[in-house]
């Protein structure tokens, strides 16, 4: 019967303190996951507010590319006609 009480003291001295400090660095760890999360999800709100207005962008980078490749393809004629 000894031994089963010096057991329980050392249970409660020695065991529940440690896995207490256990557990508060678990829930501290959480904690600064949980805020860094937050973090991402507040960025990725703002981001998506940027991008509404890309698909209005592509169209007129589209446009300037085909206004582009007409003139690159006329000169590229004439160069081709004073080389041969």
């Amino acid at each position: 019967m000894t031994l089963w009480g010096l057991g329980n003291i050392i249970l409660v001295v020695v065991i529940v303190p440690v896995l207490v400090a256990l557990l508060s660095r678990v829930l501290g760890a959480l904690e600064r996951i949980r805020g860094a999360a937050d973090d991402a999800l507040a960025g990725g709100v703002a981001l998506i507010g940027e991008i509404d207005g890309a698909p209005a962008l592509l169209d007129t980078t589209d446009e300037t590319i085909k206004e582009v490749a007409g003139g690159a393809v006329r000169y590229a004629g004439s160069v081709g006609k004073l080389l041969g």
